[in-house]
C-alpha cells in the first residue's frame, strides 16, 4: 500500500495523477481515499497509452516497456522497482528507481526537474525516413543499371 499512499500524496501535493487501472485492481482498492484525488481510468489501448505518456509531467510506473516510452517522449520516469532492464534510461536521472518506499517515490516526484539533459540514446527519431530514403536510392540505382 506504500505505492498507493505515494500516488495519493503526489496527487494531493504535487500534480494531478491519471491512473489507468484494471477493473480487478480497482475493485480491490474500492473505497480508498486516493480514488477521490486522481483520475482513475479503465485500462487504455496500445494507442491511448502513448497519448497519455506524451502529455504527462512525469510517469510513475512498474512496467518495463513504459520506461523506454517515457524516454522517447522526454518525460521523466519514476520506476517503482529496484532494477531495470533499460539501465541507459537511468543516465541523467530520466528514469529513477524509487522502489516501493512511499518517501522515496514522493521525493523523486518532487524533484523530477532534476532530470536532464536529455540525450538521444536511441537515435534521433528519424530511422523510418532514413530507411525509406536508402530503399528509394537502392531502387533507383537498380533501375539505372
Amino acid at each position: 500500500m506504500s505505492i498507493i499512499s505515494a500516488i495519493e500524496q503526489i496527487s494531493r501535493e504535487i500534480c494531478p495523477m491519471v491512473l489507468p487501472l484494471h477493473p480487478c485492481a480497482k475493485k480491490m482498492l474500492a473505497g480508498a481515499a486516493w480514488a477521490q484525488v486522481m483520475s482513475v481510468l479503465p485500462p487504455v489501448s496500445y494507442l491511448e497509452m502513448p497519448a497519455l505518456e506524451s502529455r504527462a509531467r512525469f510517469i510513475l510506473m512498474d512496467w518495463v516497456g513504459v520506461q523506454k516510452e517515457a524516454y522517447f517522449f522526454r518525460r521523466p520516469c519514476i520506476t517503482v522497482r529496484d532494477e531495470t532492464e533499460w539501465t541507459e534510461t537511468l543516465d541523467n536521472q530520466w528514469n529513477v528507481l524509487a522502489g516501493a518506499a512511499r518517501s522515496r517515490i514522493v521525493a523523486t516526484a518532487t524533484d523530477v526537474s532534476a532530470a536532464g539533459p536529455w540525450v538521444a540514446k536511441y537515435g534521433e527519431g528519424n530511422a523510418g525516413s532514413l530507411i525509406a530514403r536508402a530503399l528509394c536510392q537502392s531502387c533507383l540505382a537498380k533501375k539505372g543499371k
